[in-house]
């Protein structure tokens, strides 16, 4: 096998990856901020994670093609020059367009990253390494997200919004340069035919569903609004028809040979069921510490501070678990806790001691790690190298829209519950009634969140070590 920097390939990428993460959380915190700023509603503003999500949604699914038509170089290049060109936008923005125009570049610059990321762990490092690797990732994947809110929240306080996008600005700029330096070209150009079909179709497809659902998230009657309905009855369809194409074509855009893998079955659907949960309840628990506790946007960022570096510090560890055991002793017990630090949480109140919630995070994150890369890497370790970068994008993709759905539906089982319970109040109104209402809808997500990973812990039981044997294949061929 040929030998590689890892070390410098892997440090450009992470710091890179880092900071592209890092401002996808970092502006939730700000968007009561911009709603001022700027003079928009919620919904405008909920743009600003719609719409990147949306970009990811679309992008994600053509990562597969553009993995074999450009090199890993140029990839590198143009997903940083993006990132780079989108932030300083950003930093520069005057009003909501401009704002809005960079993130899409952000997002374009992520799409293109993080697939760009995983293939190539999955070529620089052997099997029985990747664990680790991969574990790195999670710690970006994460800790990223989960430092966003903390730092921006010490930002707004003292400066203004703007300085969220001028403290990614040079980081950005020292990963081009040592990526620029380190980063070699790992995969090969085979240039597999173009079909516009399929990428009109995974465009409407994957972007209908995305869109659909991050709808339905934004307003309260959202799951009957005809733009909801309409939006991921056409998605749906549309995939349906992105599928058949797939399968009958001799080089597919998006490989679906990849679902035949069963191992790749059960680590990809572990791996959505911890984007749900993780979703679901992140966006929950910052609004019931804001709203429900009334506590400041720094202090709830900082509660969920503990629990969130552990999880990015105990993500690379997992990896060499992972490594040396396999996936069944982690995952198992790693649901197991998840689905008691949600079931304690579906009965947190007012009274919920400081120290109860942080942890109970910990719990919740420290049990999230033992579960999502173990079972990511085995999954992708069951593939067959020609397939990675299309194992890459099914898994990429998919989570962006099991990202989306967890939202929407997060969001719309909180305002039914709180919706449900100020019905019946005398005061409907009054400020503890309001923050009564809150924990009640909170509780409810809980509970939806304990049912998602008690589905995941029956389909753990079915995860098995992957034995990879490629190297012996190949010769065979």
């Amino acid at each position: 096998m040929k030998q590689y920097n890892t070390r410098a390939i892997m440090a450009s990428l992470l710091i890179c990856g880092f900071i592209g993460m890092f401002s996808e959380t970092a502006l939730n915190i700000a968007i009561s901020n911009l709603m001022d700023v700027f003079h928009i509603s919620a919904a405008t503003a909920q743009w600003l994670t719609t719409g990147f999500l949306l970009t990811l949604g679309v992008l994600m699914p053509m990562t597969g093609l553009l993995l074999q038509w450009f090199t890993t170089r140029q990839l590198f290049i143009f997903s940083l020059a993006s990132s780079i060109a989108g932030t300083l936008i950003a930093a520069l923005a005057l009003n909501f367009e401009m704002l809005m125009a960079a993130r899409v570049l952000q997002a374009v610059g992520m799409g293109l990253l993080i697939p760009l990321m995983f293939n190539t762990i999955l070529v620089v490092y052997p099997p029985e390494k990747r664990g680790a690797a991969m574990g790195f990732v999670g710690l970006v994947i994460m800790f990223a997200p989960a430092t966003g809110p903390t730092v921006a929240g010490l930002l707004i306080e003292y400066f203004t919004w703007h300085y969220i996008f001028w403290l990614s600005l040079p980081f950005l700029v020292i990963g081009l340069l040592v990526g620029l330096k380190n980063l070699e070209n790992v995969t090969e150009v085979t240039k597999p035919r173009i079909d516009v079909l399929s990428v009109v179709l995974s465009t409407i497809g994957f972007g209908g569903v995305v869109f659909g659902f991050s709808k339905a998230g934004e307003s309260a009657g959202g799951w009957t609004s005809a733009v909801v309905i309409t939006s991921i009855a056409i998605g749906l369809v549309t995939l349906v028809l992105f599928a058949l194409r797939q399968i009958f074509m001799k080089e597919p855009m998006m490989n679906l040979r990849v679902f035949k893998y069963p191992m790749f079955i059960v680590g990809l659907l572990m791996v959505l069921s911890c984007m749900m949960i993780i979703l679901s309840s992140m966006i929950i628990l910052p609004m019931y510490l804001q709203n429900g506790m009334k506590l400041s946007a720094f202090s709830a960022g900082l509660m969920l501070l503990p629990g969130s570096a552990l999880n990015g510090i105990l993500s690379p560890r997992m990896g060499r678990l992972f490594d040396k055991y396999g996936p069944k002793w982690l995952v198992i017990p790693g649901l197991a806790i998840v689905a008691a630090t949600l079931w304690f949480f579906s009965g947190i109140t007012q009274a919920s001691s400081i120290a109860f919630i942080v942890t109970l995070h910990i719990g919740l994150m420290i049990g999230i790690s033992m579960v999502w890369m173990p079972s990511q890497t085995n999954g992708l370790n069951q593939l067959p190298p020609e397939l990675y970068p299309h194992g890459t994008a099914v898994m990429n993709t998919l989570q962006q829209v099991a990202g989306a759905i967890g939202t929407a539906l997060a969001i719309s089982i909180l305002t039914s519950g709180m919706e449900n319970y100020l019905h019946k109040s005398a005061a409907p109104n009054a400020v503890n009634e309001v923050a009564q209402a809150m924990t009640l809808g909170s509780q409810n997500v809980f509970l939806f969140a304990m049912i998602v990973t008690l589905i995941g812990l029956a389909m753990a039981f079915f995860i098995r070590r992957v034995v990879v044997k490629h190297a012996a294949m190949n010769s065979m061929h």
